[in-house]
């Protein structure tokens, strides 16, 4: 197993996760799909098969070269799980990432920190993520002097700690400032071809030499692995996903992506990607083209160029309708045909705190819009499109799984 993990991960692509100046692999395996529950359950409550799973699929992704394992306290039983399978690694070999949630005091922070070392079986983790840095209040609650970067501090100068960043849902300027604060080494953040609007915080990570994750490039990235048919005919010779991932990998920028697996053959579609390797640039430039003329088509040049322009904050729209999302969920979705992804985000809206914050547009008949849509240049067209949104895409909302990404 050694030997193979060895050459596995000298022939997968890898880039320098900046000033970490860890060799990452251009996927991660991602720890919040193959867990056998949400519930953070005793360890006798973990069934050997669920277990099987897991393994099997750790063992498949350093079976590829995949060497980075990433999961956080808020994801169930996986970090359970896998203290049941990384000690038995060569440790040197694996890159382990968990994250936690911002902590108001260091004893609090140690209290979560310790339970999940002890979890991770592990002496140490190589990169630890404040998770979910969503909103500038949280931000400032994981920076303050007072506060757990002290303690997280105290971690790194003990070697239980190697690097500290963060993950985040949050808007671009809250990461942005987060990533110009100078006190973390990586950024876990959203931005993929559906959601290209956090472009200036990689600009920001590259700047600053800060290691750059992709997270849900696949899930909350178009729901890719149930592809429209409209989307896998604009995306050949490759899939969805596959286009989606060398898009993303084309940037210099960006060193890392998720793949959230469910089961060891979760992997594969992904690493079939890297046979095109060398001509990412052209073939994703080319069916770049191609997706572009398809929402042209289906919204004219002048909305797909502009539409974003102008736009309030969700905080300052009465109702706290959140008409950034909605717009977006609505260009992407109804042009090529992601419904699925649409309707799952489009639902989320309200129901998860920071996470998914703002509310969709049930309500937009008791408010009038027209003052905070005043700068947009489609400001009389966006009160109907948020009508069409809303009956295409709302269904009853489900309990969110998680706080995850």
């Amino acid at each position: 197993m050694v030997g193979g993990m060895e050459a596995a991960i000298h022939t997968m692509p890898r880039r320098r996760f900046g000033r970490t100046e860890l060799q990452m692999p251009v996927f991660s395996c991602g720890g919040m799909r193959y867990q056998q529950t949400w519930d953070d359950l005793d360890a006798d409550k973990i069934d050997a098969d669920s277990q099987a799973n897991v393994e099997a699929c750790i063992h498949r992704a350093l079976q590829l070269g995949i060497n980075h394992i990433e999961t956080a306290r808020g994801y169930g039983t996986s970090e359970k799980q896998l203290g049941r399978i990384l000690p038995d690694l060569p440790r040197d070999k694996i890159i382990v990432q968990t994250k936690l949630g911002p902590k108001d005091s260091a004893d609090a922070f140690m209290q979560v920190f310790d339970t999940s070392m002890n979890n991770l079986g592990l002496d140490h983790v190589d990169l630890l993520g404040i998770h979910g840095v969503n909103t500038q209040e949280l931000l400032d609650k994981a920076l303050k002097p007072d506060g757990m970067m002290p303690a997280i501090r105290q971690m790194q100068r003990a070697g239980r700690i190697r690097h500290v960043g963060f993950s985040t849902h949050g808007p671009v300027d809250v990461i942005v400032r987060a990533i110009e604060s100078g006190e973390f080494d990586y950024v876990n953040l959203h931005w993929y071809y559906v959601n290209p609007f956090n472009w200036p915080a990689v600009e920001a990570a590259a700047r600053m030499d800060v290691g750059v994750f992709i997270i849900s490039p696949n899930d909350k990235g178009g729901k890719l692995y149930e592809p429209s048919e409209k989307m896998k005919a604009l995306c050949a010779p490759l899939t969805p996903m596959q286009f989606n991932d060398l898009y993303c990998l084309s940037q210099d920028e960006v060193h890392t992506l998720s793949l959230g697996a469910s089961r060891p053959s979760d992997f594969d579609e992904h690493v079939e990607a890297l046979k095109h390797w060398d001509e990412r640039k052209a073939l994703t430039a080319e069916i770049d083209q191609r997706i572009q003329a398809a929402l042209i088509a289906q919204h004219g040049e002048a909305w797909v160029k502009h539409w974003h322009e102008g736009l309030p904050d969700w905080t300052e729209v009465p109702g706290e309708i959140n008409v950034f999302e909605i717009l977006r969920l609505w260009t992407y979705g109804a042009a090529l045909d992601l419904i699925g992804w649409a309707k799952m985000r489009y639902n989320l809206l309200g129901q998860g705190d920071h996470w998914f914050p703002g509310r969709n547009a049930a309500e937009l008949d008791q408010h009038n819009l027209d003052e905070v849509l005043a700068q947009s240049p489609f400001r009389g067209e966006i009160p109907g499109i948020l009508r069409e949104a809303h009956a295409r895409f709302f269904e009853a909302p489900v309990p969110r799984a998680s706080q995850g990404g």
